[in-house]
């Protein structure tokens, strides 16, 4: 009797104490639910390059994302940074460019950030296997970064902001840098296979692809289908090439897929997204080569994304206005932590089951040293601002490619109010 009497108070002494955990916004919701997440981002990829967009008349045959997008769920109105390294940081921080300072390309991510991977790490109890495969490209100038001291339990890949050639680039790996000859998305890819194959609980895998990058080039044949191209040279016309690496990196990515057990794909999300838009020299309409990468036009900054797989029951378009920032507290979502916003980031994982509102305001930013400039949008009017004091405006319902300046002209009340509510909320953000 005495015995049973203890067994009991044991017992519920395990459950008062369970019960009694922490519950703050940061707690973890259900830790036997622990989703693989595979983030896939292409460098320099934009809706006029993406299948199921009307943007663009050329398109690249990539039959893997098509899935993807059928299956799931498709953001038709992400907002990124027009040049790759802020997107990058504002993805891995949950922070604008403003905040930490990485506002261009080759701009040093400070070491003092919070990443994701490590965030995850500490508030999953580290249940999760964490890395990223590919493009860094936020080391700045300072050789001494090394990636995997922001957290990440392994880094594989570009240190730099592209490889001068596809099939003779710098890996760096555990510290040390070596050559490869691989076709880069093939090895890549063969990197992302090795190291998942390798996890023994849940993963999350940062794949960044450094394609479709210059230097435009031809992929192994038997990645593409853009039929027998010549050596490129400068004054031809690169979108066949471009297309071609698109293509390799749709084909890579599906041997990645394939690669996943089918047990362990089942239980993983898989979100893809672009980290800006199409470089100029392959611009569609209706862009131009004024309007899309290095621009805080509509060409430069809204790119393709697409989230499929494990609790994921939406498809379709989704419209909301989503920001680079918010993968951050959406990712720590599909993780199992419950924390609506964090730093700049606000989460849309209620999107992947329901339909809802975001928010109101989305924001993007540049400073090329030439240009610091900001914008700022709500489902109607997009502001652009420049430190110079030049502003435009327009009115994306009926305007949605930036051709018609409403500061040239005297505003309507209507959108005077939206212009003061637009400059009004820069303030708020940029405090």
């Amino acid at each position: 009797m005495n015995i049973r009497l203890i067994l009991y108070f044991i017992l519920f002494t395990i459950l008062i104490l369970s019960c009694s955990k922490d519950n703050n916004e940061n707690s973890i919701i259900d830790n036997s639910s622990t989703p693989n997440i595979l983030l896939v981002i292409a460098d320099d990829m934009g809706k006029d390059a993406t299948s199921g967009f009307s943007e663009g008349s050329i398109k690249p045959n990539t039959p893997n994302l098509n899935n993807l997008k059928d299956t799931g769920l498709t953001f038709s109105n992400l907002w990124v940074n027009p040049t790759c390294s802020p997107t990058r940081a504002s993805l891995l921080t949950g922070s604008y460019g403003y905040h930490t300072g990485v506002r261009w390309a080759g701009d040093e991510l400070p070491a003092s950030e919070n990443i994701i991977h490590n965030y995850i790490s500490k508030e999953t109890n580290n249940a999760y296997g964490t890395a990223i495969v590919g493009k860094w490209h936020l080391s700045g100038n300072n050789p001494n970064i090394n990636p995997e001291s922001f957290g990440m339990d392994y880094f594989a890949g570009i240190a730099a902001g592209k490889v001068s050639d596809y099939y003779n680039w710098k890996l760096s790996e555990d510290g040390y840098s070596s050559t490869q000859t691989e076709y880069v998305t093939e090895h890549l890819t063969d990197l992302a296979i090795d190291w998942i194959g390798n996890q023994e609980k849940p993963w999350f895998l940062w794949l960044a692809y450094n394609a479709p990058h210059t230097p435009f080039h031809i992929p192994p044949s038997n990645m593409h289908a853009q039929g027998i191209l010549p050596a490129y040279s400068t004054g031809m016309d690169a979108k066949p090439y471009y297309m071609a690496a698109v293509e390799a990196m749709d084909f890579q990515l599906g041997r990645l897929i394939d690669a996943i057990p089918a047990s362990e794909l089942e239980n993983t999300v898989i979100i893809f997204l672009g980290d800006n838009g199409t470089p100029n020299q392959v611009a569609q309409y209706p862009y131009s080569n004024q309007t899309v990468k290095g621009t805080l036009y509509q060409g430069g900054i809204n790119t393709p994304m697409f989230i499929s797989g494990n609790g994921v029951t939406r498809t379709g378009i989704d419209d909301n206005l989503i920001c680079g920032t918010d993968l951050f507290t959406t990712i720590a979502n599909i993780a199992g932590i419950e924390v609506e916003e964090i730093n700049d980031s606000k989460s849309f994982f209620p999107l992947l089951t329901s339909s809802g509102t975001i928010r109101d305001f989305q924001y993007s930013e540049m400073d090329d040293k030439t240009n610091d400039m900001w914008t700022i949008r709500n489902n109607t009017f997009k502001l652009l601002v420049n430190a110079n004091g030049n502003k435009s405006m327009y009115d994306l319902s009926v305007d949605k490619y930036e051709e018609n300046d409403l500061l040239l002209g005297t505003l309507s009340s209507l959108q005077q109010i939206a212009k003061a509510e637009l400059e009004n909320e820069l303030i708020e953000i940029r405090q």
